[in-house]
């Protein structure tokens, strides 16, 4: 079994603004595996979480992960992926769908998981950078 940890965030400077995500991907004993990130150009903090989302979990297929857990610090998105919170807004509900066939394709076990801010450190400091470098 191969578990990976897989912290994302996704911001954007006046929403909509210059956005970026970040990926931090551990082993189950936190070990660094990988550390991304990416401009995105003009978009809604919102679909930045999305984005950070889809494409955190698509590496971590990538890498041979059959266990994920995705940690994230957007409360929306964690709830909305676990399936407690509706999507209404019609951008999300195309990411949304994008990530459930990811996952739906993939068929191995994943795990949403809210964590506070500070407990997402890298993974904001990488979208911090993917922004600052967009922006430039």
């Amino acid at each position: 079994m191969k578990k990976l940890l897989v912290h994302t965030d996704g911001g954007a400077r006046g929403n909509p603004g210059p956005a970026g995500i970040g990926v931090y991907i551990t082993d189950a004993e936190r070990k660094p595996v990988e550390a991304r990130y990416k401009y995105l150009g003009e978009t809604t903090n919102n679909v930045a979480e999305y984005t950070g989302a889809y494409l955190g979990i698509k590496r971590a297929i990538e890498l041979g992960a059959d266990e994920i857990e995705l940690l994230a610090d957007s409360k929306l998105v964690i709830e909305q992926l676990s399936g407690n919170y509706k999507v209404k807004n019609e951008s999300l509900k195309t990411l949304h769908s994008q990530i459930r066939s990811l996952i739906s394709e993939w068929g191995w076990s994943i795990a949403f998981t809210h964590i506070r801010r500070e407990k997402n450190k890298e993974a904001d400091r990488l979208s911090n950078v993917a922004m600052d470098e967009g922006t430039r």
